[in-house]
């Protein structure tokens, strides 16, 4: 489960945000998909540039949180570094890209339509992340 904090929560909207907005996406591009946009987001790197940080050997970001591991030198290994520092987890990341994570699920109302390549779907996915995440943060304080 994400960590609940004011970085993550913005960049989680601001995510959701232009995908409302018509940016371009696109499920099998490491740059244009769920997790792709919220690294762009968050990295301020284009689609293209996160392409690039990829090894190519692996196609999804599912595939490359399983296979993550720190203290490599890979420059996808150096993006999961940047999602843990602001508490979006390799883990995370995988729910992000199949909208599974049950946490979230269990706040909309049909959780059943989801669809993980559907960029409305990605963002209703990502906004109730934030408000969930927001609320945590409003309980500690």
């Amino acid at each position: 489960m994400p960590k609940a904090n004011k970085t993550l929560i913005e960049a989680l909207r601001k995510a959701a945000q232009n995908l409302d907005q018509g940016v371009k996406y696109e499920w099998g591009h490491m740059g244009r998909c769920n997790c792709g946009h919220l690294v762009q987001t968050v990295t301020e790197m284009s689609d293209i540039e996160i392409v690039k940080a990829v090894d190519h050997k692996l196609d999804e970001w599912t595939e490359h949180a399983k296979d993550y591991c720190g203290d490599s030198d890979r420059k996808i290994d150096d993006l999961f570094v940047t999602m843990d520092q602001i508490g979006f987890s390799h883990y995370d990341m995988s729910h992000l890209e199949n909208l599974s994570d049950q946490n979230v699920l269990s706040r909309l109302t049909d959780k059943n339509y989801l669809e993980r390549n559907n960029p409305n779907h990605v963002s209703l996915y990502m906004s109730t992340m934030a408000n969930m995440l927001e609320k945590q943060l409003k309980i500690r304080f």
